[in-house]
């Protein structure tokens, strides 16, 4: 059987029109998707059924077992933390949240290991940014800034950008000009009308550059910015204020180099005053599929985007303190519930260490790093192949994701309900 128009759930691009042929419960070909799209549909190695540590070996248990002490480790835990949340749909986030309001834990997501640092930026000045249809249809100016699309979010170029006609853009590949800025080459730069290379850490100084330039302070520029020439500097800053309409994509490269939130900010604050001349946006390339919806849903009941903390009875967000890196290393938590994530592939070796230490369950329906830190792991369903729900692609606009067959697993929702469930009648 051929399934039409399937949603991707890999990347934050969200791509909705594969084709997916199914035969039984297994994928066996898919149609438009990316490399990754590929592997996501078709990689068939999920863990059979809820595993528990026991002695230096694993033994299978069921899943009411494996809910159960789950639900016992959060409930004898003093600092509890629930962390990953990007790779499920919003309805079982929503779940998540309730739980760690019930539980007094902190709940974090992905976000705090990649977009964190924008969200910051723009909850201080502000967010000019759009959906990916604008950029598609009206964009003759693209710019790539500390991010490679080509490898990260392949099929980004090909439906928004580089090589993707617009409406008001009839011919992409001639009438668009695309900037990479980034500290090395790239697949992306070489397809770039102009490559920026940037010395490591120097993204704030360029950013500052180009800003005093667009506002018309050209004498005030040295020969060369982080290595960046003079002569470049008003050519990329000539290219975007002739544009009709130019966006901004950056990615982690700029979250996480030196400066993180004031990069984005002045990233942001530049974007602004391209504004004074043309029309510019800006918006960052979310990673994980449902990244973006795991900071919509925590904001619509806490307020917070992330990092948010319930020890005090009320939610209390203070990144830095309350996200799930510095409370590792702190070895602050006692126990650590990891839903739709792999920290033990991307943390810090101090965070591994004590995820190690400490009784961490994790629901995810594949083996990874964090399976090896962990006590108990809860295999589920996946979404977008054998569950549905709702995402929300990079740029804010949800899209429900669907279910292709209905398999042996459970999902993410049912097994946080029933968590949850337990949970709230042992507190009463």
């Amino acid at each position: 059987m051929k399934i039409e128009d399937v949603v991707c759930p890999f990347c934050g691009c969200l791509c909705d029109d594969l084709v997916v042929e199914v035969e039984g419960t297994r994928v066996v070909n898919v149609e438009n998707g990316c490399t990754l799209a590929n592997e996501k549909f078709m990689g068939d190695h999920r863990l059979k059924a809820p595993i528990r540590r026991a002695g230096n070996g694993w033994e299978a248990v069921s899943y009411d077992e494996a809910i159960e002490e789950t639900a016992a480790i959060l409930l004898d835990a003093d600092r509890p933390l629930l962390y990953g949340w990007s790779g499920t749909y919003g309805e079982a986030q929503s779940v998540g949240v309730h739980l760690a309001e019930l539980l007094g834990a902190v709940i974090d997501n992905t976000s705090t290991v990649c977009h964190g640092p924008s969200i910051m930026a723009i909850q201080e000045v502000g967010h000019p940014g759009c959906t990916l249809g604008q950029v598609k249809n009206r964009a003759d100016v693209v710019v790539y800034w500390a991010a490679n699309p080509i490898e990260a979010h392949p099929r980004h170029m090909s439906r928004y950008t580089t090589f993707c006609d617009g409406f008001f853009v009839k011919s992409a590949f001639r009438e668009r000009k695309v900037v990479v800025v980034d500290v090395r080459e790239t697949d992306s730069s070489q397809v770039a009308d102009e490559f920026v290379k940037v010395n490591p850490g120097g993204d704030y100084a360029v950013l500052s550059a180009l800003r005093a330039i667009v506002r018309g302070k050209r004498d005030l520029i040295p020969p060369s910015v982080e290595g960046v020439s003079r002569e470049q500097l008003f050519r990329v800053a000539d290219l975007c204020m002739s544009a009709k309409f130019g966006a901004i994509f950056f990615g982690v490269g700029l979250t996480m180099a030196q400066g993180k939130n004031k990069n984005i900010r002045n990233a942001i604050e530049l974007t602004e005053e391209l504004n004074r001349h043309t029309k510019f946006t800006i918006s960052p390339m979310r990673g994980h599929w449902n990244v973006y919806g795991s900071n919509e849903v925590f904001t619509w009941i806490t307020g917070y985007p992330y990092a948010v903390d319930f020890a005090r009875g009320i939610a209390f967000y203070n990144p830095g303190e309350t996200t799930s890196v510095d409370i590792l290393r702190r070895g602050e938590c006692d126990a650590c519930l990891v839903v739709a994530s792999d920290p033990g592939a991307h943390f810090p070796r101090a965070c591994a260490e004590h995820l190690a230490r400490i009784p961490t369950v994790q629901i995810d329906p594949h083996v990874n790093a964090t399976t090896h830190l962990s006590r108990i792991q809860i295999p589920v369903a996946v979404t977008g192949i054998d569950a549905e729900g709702t995402a929300y692609r990079m740029d804010g606009v949800p899209i429900r994701t669907r279910r292709l067959f209905y398999g042996n697993y459970p999902d993410d929702l049912e097994v946080l309900e029933k968590i949850y469930r337990i949970v709230r009648e042992a507190r009463g």
